[in-house]
């Protein structure tokens, strides 16, 4: 795992596969987070409730950065939203929540964060869209009123561009100009152009009207695969901003998260990126959190970062008729899942564990000596015995009719003995540093 550096592998010849080094840039503060410049790829979400409803999205911005969100968009769409958001941070912060808040303006952010100064200040990052922040004579007025506002309140800004919303006179002026040329491009590749220059020149805007580098990141957001990779990979050749990467309406369940997987696992494995947001369509009703879950889960399988302990399951196959192995994997995920607010901050480098879950006596025993704590389950036909296996040796075997349940016991016995000892370790050091300094 790496979290900020080159990560390696092997292919099948013996070579050396490599993620390449992250793309240089400026970092960018958005409150307490970094983005950019090595600093680990941050992972992003969205609030779907209106934002004029501040305890629905009180409670839904609570809810994403629980799950491991870093960063917090909410729309800010009109007066009563812009007047809520004072009172969202105020209890957010209240209740210990400290996720960076980022305010999504279209069309009238101007207006808004002017006449709701409470409002500008509140909110950690500001978000503009450069294809609707103002059309004809009113585009650079009403872009540098958010800037200026910006400035005032030492906000940084994202210049989100998306090709549904695409600067259509910008794009008209390239394809016309590309018309005149000897050997036109085709018409996909001028769009991409245009919403690379549209983020460019932009951004070059800001900083004429004193914005810094360091308070810009950009984003170019299409839904194809392929637009987003050739995109991205354009406005990483020719600018040193923040990147902020994301597939926008990527659809709904497994179509979305392979989508999104896709586009993004190219670009990082390419060293371009520094935050990341899963544009998942949730079904009605359903779990927001989905997307933060899908977006650390790429970053964790890349071996970028570390965000929750790994467990190791087995497909299951005719060996593996009964569904116990699968009950009980879920359940193991599930307590991590729902443990790990927690054991963070009670177990440090507890997100390191690996554990595996397996099916039958083919690669079970095998699989479970690699992770830290493993178990293997009766297959069909198999004796009705489960060894577990404890940092690479048979440890134990349990039997009867509650083997789910004692597994899991052992496992939270095995986390509090193996990273208990570190916090406690960890405190000691804190205390010995400050009584040196004290003396």
């Amino acid at each position: 795992m790496n979290d900020g550096g080159t990560v390696t592998g092997c292919v099948g010849d013996g070579r050396t596969l490599r993620i390449s080094p992250r793309r240089p840039t400026v970092a960018v503060k958005v409150g307490g987070v970094t983005v950019g410049n090595g600093a680990p790829v941050v992972v992003q979400s969205m609030t779907n409730t209106d934002t004029a409803d501040p305890e629905q999205t009180i409670k839904q911005v609570s809810d994403l950065a629980r799950a491991g969100s870093e960063l917090v968009r909410i729309t800010v769409d009109r007066d009563e939203a812009a007047k809520a958001v004072p009172y969202i941070r105020d209890t957010l912060r209240a209740r210990g929540v400290t996720v960076p808040l980022v305010g999504d303006f279209h069309y009238i952010g101007h207006t808004l964060l002017a006449e709701n100064p409470a409002c500008a200040e509140a909110l950690d990052k500001y978000r503009i869209n450069p294809g609707n922040v103002g059309f004809k004579a009113k585009k650079d007025k009403q872009f540098s009123s958010i800037i200026d506002l910006a400035l005032r309140y030492g906000k940084p800004v994202r210049i989100g561009v998306n090709w549904g919303s695409l600067d259509q006179e910008l794009l008209t002026h390239l394809m016309d100009e590309n018309a005149k040329t000897a050997a036109p491009k085709d018409a996909r590749a001028v769009m991409h152009e245009a919403i690379v220059q549209s983020a460019l020149l932009s951004a070059e805007r800001a900083e004429q009207l004193g914005l810094g580098a360091d308070k810009i990141i950009i984003s170019a957001k299409v839904s194809s695969v392929q637009d987003l990779v050739s995109v991205y990979t354009m406005l990483a050749r020719r600018c040193s901003y923040a990147l902020h990467l994301g597939l926008t309406e990527a659809g709904m369940g497994s179509k979305g998260i392979v989508a999104s997987s896709a586009a993004m696992g190219i670009l990082l494995q390419q060293g371009i990126g520094d935050t990341i947001r899963f544009s998942l369509t949730p079904e009605p009703g359903g779990d927001r959190t989905v997307e933060v879950r899908a977006a650390q889960e790429l970053l964790q399988t890349m071996g970028l970062r570390t965000f929750m302990p790994i467990v190791a399951a087995c497909p299951g196959c005719g060996r593996t008729t009964s569904t116990v192995f699968q009950e009980l994997a879920r359940d193991v995920q599930t307590m991590i899942r729902e443990q790990m607010p927690e054991w963070k901050n009670r177990y440090p480098g507890v997100e390191g564990l690996n554990l595996a879950v397996m099916g039958c006596i083919v690669n079970g025993p095998g699989e479970s000596k690699h992770a830290d704590i493993g178990i293997s389950l009766p297959g069909t036909g198999e004796m009705p015995a489960a060894p577990i296996f404890i940092d690479g040796k048979k440890a134990m075997t349990l039997r009867g009719a509650n083997i789910a349940t004692e597994f899991r016991a052992i496992v939270e016995e095995y986390i509090d003995a193996r990273y208990a000892r570190g916090a406690v370790a960890g405190e000691r050091v804190k205390r010995a540093a400050h009584a040196e300094v004290a003396e």
